[in-house]
Order: structure tokens, then sequence, then C-alpha cells
């Protein structure tokens, strides 16, 4: 073969050539401490319950909850995100059942609590759709329109009574404007000045949402469109980031992840505070669904879609496969 001159000048594979080299140079590292686990637990039943939609993941028991939670510490995950499944006959038009000290989410709470207790940053998700039996995320107006204010005032109490049940991190999830600065108020004001906010700023109304409808046995009538965000919009999710930050949160998230990997950067190049991104139900549902196919090589899928979410930006991620995948990594 005729070498002419230098060329070419650059080789760039030179630093690909063997799995220990591409290691070495690795820009973006995937670690277990980046990692939270999302947990439903649900009321009223004696054994963990499947949801068919996400094949490996389940609706918890206290006790299978409390399990998971101590095999989260074992593998080096840093959080875990509870979300509570009322008994259906508890549900009603304020979602009363999330804001009662006794209720479900409350008492796992303190279940994980119990069992973890400063090992594992124990959060909890402050949204009504779980436990209201229209399944929005607030208070209906009498035109069964969301009132944000009416509903921003049964923020505040879910706050109280979740922080008094243990949460270390309160994540409203609702899209309500003014819902951080409101909530920041009740803890302050409540004695919970350390417990801290992890804001659903940038949240789109998505398709992806579907099979987590069924984890936590939604009751949706209509969509969320009227609040959550619209997925042609940028700017927008811009205005919720520096409104969140304003009233005070501490933590911010961009969900669903892999659809919205440009906001993700566009917020990690904005803000120097702690960013997070929440692989959903749909994301997971695709891999294990192609997977189970035999479609696609399900372990390496997993962690590549990972490392694209860390690569763009994210410091955390609520991600389905997190103790599954902190193990793989290593843990501690």
């Amino acid at each position: 073969m005729t070498v002419y001159g230098n060329f070419p000048g650059s080789r760039p594979r030179r630093l690909r050539t063997t799995p220990a080299m591409r290691r070495m140079v690795a820009e973006t590292r995937l670690d277990a401490a980046d990692l939270i686990l999302p947990a439903f637990v649900r009321e009223g039943v004696d054994a963990p319950v499947p949801i068919s939609t996400m094949p490996g993941v389940y609706q918890h028991t206290l006790d299978t909850l409390r399990k998971a939670a101590a095999e989260a510490v074992s593998a080096g995950v840093s959080g875990i995100m509870l979300f509570g499944v009322p008994a259906d006959e508890k549900k009603d038009a304020r979602g009363t059942a999330g804001t009662d000290p006794d209720g479900i989410l409350q008492v796992a709470l303190r279940a994980v609590r119990e069992e973890v207790g400063d090992d594992l940053v124990v959060m909890s998700d402050l949204c009504l759709d779980e436990y209201t039996d229209h399944g929005h995320c607030g208070v209906l107006t009498a035109d069964g329109r969301v009132d944000n204010d009416a509903t921003l005032e049964r923020y505040a109490e879910m706050a109280q009574v979740q922080a008094d049940a243990g949460a270390h991190v309160v994540g409203p999830s609702g899209m309500m404007d003014g819902q951080v600065g409101v909530i920041r108020d009740a803890l302050d004001q409540t004695g919970h000045e350390d417990v801290s906010i992890l804001a659903y700023t940038a949240k789109y109304a998505s398709a992806f949402y579907g099979p987590f409808r069924e984890a936590v046995g939604s009751s949706l009538k209509g969509d969320r469109k009227t609040y959550q965000q619209d997925p042609a919009n940028t700017r927008e999710s811009l205005r919720e980031l520096a409104l969140d930050l304003e009233e005070g949160a501490d933590m911010v998230m961009v969900k669903p992840a892999g659809p919205y990997l440009d906001i993700l950067a566009k917020f990690a190049d904005a803000v120097d505070v702690p960013i997070a991104a929440y692989q959903i139900s749909g994301e997971y549902a695709m891999i294990e669904a192609a997977a189970e196919k035999g479609w696609i090589d399900r372990d390496a899928a997993i962690l590549e879609s990972l490392t694209g979410i860390r690569r763009a930006g994210a410091q955390m991620i609520l991600t389905y496969w997190a103790t599954e995948v902190a193990q793989r990594l290593g843990g501690r």
C-alpha cells in the first residue's frame, strides 16, 4: 500500500484498541452512587404484586420494601424514591390518603427509615395523583380543571406529613405553578429546614408514562397536558428551571430522561445545583421487551442508556435497574 506523507495524520482509533485503553480514556463514568431506585409500596397486600408492563418490578409489601431498601444500600445505591399505592376505597377527590399520617406512603417512609436509617437517602413522591379518585395531580374545580392554588395547599400538608414520617427529600412532581416555594415554606415553618426538595422541574406530558399508570394503580380520567410540559418546548423548561431555583429547589430534575437529553444538557450548562434525570417506566419497558424478544443485548442496552443520561449531564439517575446495575458496577 502506498502511504502519502503522514496521511492520516491523526488516528483516534489508537485510543480504542483494547478494553483497558477504552476504560482508561473514558470521559463519562457510571457509578453506583449515581443511582436512585424508584419503588412502589401497595396497601393491603401480603405478597409483592408483579407489574405486568414492567417485568421484574413489583408493588411491594412493607416487608419486601424493607428488603429492597437494604439491598440497595448493600449495592451502593444512593437513594430510594417511594410511591404509595393506596387501597381503591381510600381514594377520594382531595387525595386525603396522601396527607393521612397513617397513609401507605407515610407508613412506608417510617419503615424504610427504620430499616436503613441514614444509609440511604429516602425520598418521597409528593403528588396527589396516586390518592385521588380522578387520578389528577391536584384538586379539581367544579368544571373539572385542576385548581393550581387549592392544590398548593394540599402539597403543603403533604410535605409536612412526609417530613414527619422521615423523608430526607421530597419530590414534588405535580407541575403546579409555585409548588416549590409553598413546600419550602411549609417545611421551614414546621421545623423541617433540613429536608431537601428535588424539584420535578421539566416534567413533560409523555407517552412513555404508560406502564407507570399500572404501577401506581392510576385512576386517571383524561390527560395532564394542562399542567405537564409540552414535548415541543425547550425555552419553557428553562423558565421553569429559573422559577424552581428562585423558590428554593435544592436539586432539579428532567423527566423523562432518554427523549429529553437535550433539555438535560441545557440544565447542566445553566446551573450549579445537582441535576437528576428519571429513566421512566416506558423507557424501562421498551428495553425489557426488546431484550425478551432477543432483538437487543439487554445488559449492554441498559448500561448504554444510563451512560447516555449521565453523559448529558445528570449527576443522579432514577432508574428501576438501580440495584441491579449498582451490583454489576461493583457497588461500594
